[in-house]
């Protein structure tokens, strides 16, 4: 049973940076938002991400902004119905590939989120044809990125693992994936075997995971042990070359207290193999 190296994820703010620093992460996850893709903005995160590299972290993951305007940043939201956010997506997206190639770090872009995907499917005529743009765009910025970019699932059934035969559909694409245990586990209604069965089928294109618990009923992002995943089992399930980060709700995100007893968690987890 292997115990993954420390991963942590913060913002671009230099308090949350410190934070994480403080305890000498092999990982580092910028979770970037909407206001770091003005000049000024990623002028700043540009900074920062050579700053975590100066200070000798190994792995850098520069996680795609999760919302513009009020949506999550669906990648299946078409170009004539929400023109504004289908262009944020498209030049955000260019801008942190391009960076992630310039400093040889990651940059990770999610294939789909769970909240208003039903509306953006629902342009669509049916869910063959949403999946379909979806992936055709993964299909574009997966060639703009090349070993630079990765794809995370979600809940939602335009890009979730643990169907066989959407992930056989993935496999074929050939996707660099992101894994979240917790989505999986969730799309799966907290099926543990499910969630194995489907680390170790994607497990050869699965290069970083979000290690998280879940109840597997709904998005509860809790710290490792107080959910219902069997990380036991997972962790016999996980690519030992894979990057990982503990993707926690934080009482206070200027401290990661809560990613670090996840990951205390695993270390006692792993002594007691």
């Amino acid at each position: 049973m292997m115990l993954p190296s420390l991963g942590l994820k913060g913002s671009s703010s230099m308090t949350q940076i410190n934070d994480r620093l403080a305890y000498h992460p092999n990982t580092y996850e910028f979770f970037t938002q909407a206001s770091d893709f003005t000049s000024a903005g990623f002028l700043h995160l540009k900074k920062a991400v050579a700053y975590v590299k100066q200070a000798g972290v190994a792995h850098i993951v520069l996680h795609h902004p999760m919302q513009f305007h009020g949506f999550h940043t669906e990648l299946v939201a078409p170009a004539d119905r929400y023109p504004d956010l289908y262009q944020f997506v498209e030049e955000s997206s260019k801008m942190l590939i391009q960076l992630a190639k310039e400093q040889d770090v990651q940059c990770l872009i999610h294939g789909s989120y769970a909240h208003e995907t039903q509306q953006f499917i629902d342009c669509y005529s049916s869910l063959a044809a949403a999946r379909h743009a979806a992936f055709d765009r993964m299909d574009r910025f997966a060639k703009l990125g090349g070993d630079h970019v990765m794809f995370e699932n979600s809940i939602s059934p335009i890009f979730a693992y643990g169907d066989p035969e959407v992930e056989s559909q993935i496999l074929r694409h050939h996707y660099r994936l992101a894994f979240d245990t917790s989505h999986c586990f969730i799309y799966l209604h907290g099926n543990n075997k499910g969630l194995q069965a489907s680390l170790l089928h994607l497990q050869p294109l699965i290069v970083h995971y979000h290690l998280v618990d879940s109840m597997g009923k709904v998005h509860d992002s809790l710290p490792l042990g107080q959910g219902k995943i069997d990380w036991r089992a997972v962790l016999k399930c996980l690519n030992p070359q894979a990057t990982s980060i503990y993707e926690i709700n934080l009482q206070d995100n200027n401290h990661c207290v809560e990613q670090v007893e996840s990951h205390r968690y695993l270390q006692r987890l792993c002594k007691g193999n």
